[in-house]
C-alpha cells in the first residue's frame, strides 16, 4: 500500500512539476526564496504591535521564534528519520524532473517551507482574526502558494507538501494557544 501511495505521489509530482515553463521560473524561484516574504512578516508583526502593544509583541516574537524552531527542527528530524530522497536526487526520475532550484538537499519528507509558512499563517491569522476578517484566508492562500513553489522548482513531492502543511496547521495552532496563555499571564492585553 505504501509503495502504491509513493508511486502515485511520484506521478503527481512529475505532472505538476512539468507544468512549469521558463517564462514563469523566475517568479517561482522568487516565491520559494525564504527572504522574499520578510516584508510580509514585518507587516504582521506591526499589526500585532498595533493591536496588542509592545510587551505583547515581544512575547509573540519569542513564541514565534520557538514555533519556527519547533517546526523546522521537527521537519529535519523527519527528513533524517524517513530518508526519502528529494525528487531532484531520485535517480529513477532524474531525466523527468524539471529542477530549477538553486540547490537540492538530500532528503525531503516533509517540507520545511510548507510547515513553516503554514504555521506562520495559522498563528498570525488566529492572533489577528478578531481585527481582520479575511486575513486568515489570505495567509493560508499565501502558504499554499509557497508550498506549491517547492514542487515547481523540483525539490518536494506532493506528499511532502501535504504533510508539511498539516504539521504547520498543528504547530501554528499549538503555539497560538501558548502565546494566548503567555499574553494573559504576562502582558494582560485588552483582547486576545
Amino acid at each position: 500500500m505504501i509503495e502504491e501511495l509513493l508511486k502515485y505521489d511520484t506521478e503527481l509530482f512529475l505532472y505538476l512539476n512539468n507544468l512549469g515553463s521558463s517564462t514563469w521560473d523566475s517568479l517561482w524561484l522568487l516565491i520559494t526564496d525564504e527572504l522574499t516574504f520578510v516584508p510580509l512578516y514585518a507587516i504582521l508583526l506591526y499589526l500585532i504591535y498595533k493591536k496588542f502593544g509592545l510587551k505583547s509583541l515581544l512575547i509573540c516574537v519569542v513564541v514565534i521564534a520557538l514555533m519556527i524552531t519547533f517546526t523546522d527542527q521537527t521537519t529535519n528530524a523527519f527528513k533524517r528519520g524517513f530518508q526519502r530522497l528529494r525528487p531532484c536526487r531520485e535517480p529513477s526520475i532524474a531525466d523527468q524532473v524539471r529542477f530549477i532550484a538553486v540547490r537540492c538537499g538530500k532528503y525531503g519528507f516533509f517540507s520545511g517551507h510548507a510547515s513553516n509558512s503554514m504555521a506562520a499563517a495559522i498563528f498570525a491569522g488566529l492572533m489577528l482574526k478578531p481585527y481582520y476578517k479575511y486575513l486568515m484566508i489570505i495567509l493560508i492562500f499565501w502558504s499554499l502558494i509557497v508550498a506549491y513553489s517547492r514542487i515547481y522548482v523540483g525539490v518536494h513531492y506532493p506528499l511532502d507538501i501535504l504533510c508539511g502543511l498539516t504539521f504547520g496547521v498543528l504547530g501554528g495552532t499549538l503555539f497560538y494557544f501558548i502565546a494566548k496563555y503567555m499574553l494573559k499571564r504576562f502582558a494582560k492585553p485588552k483582547v486576545v
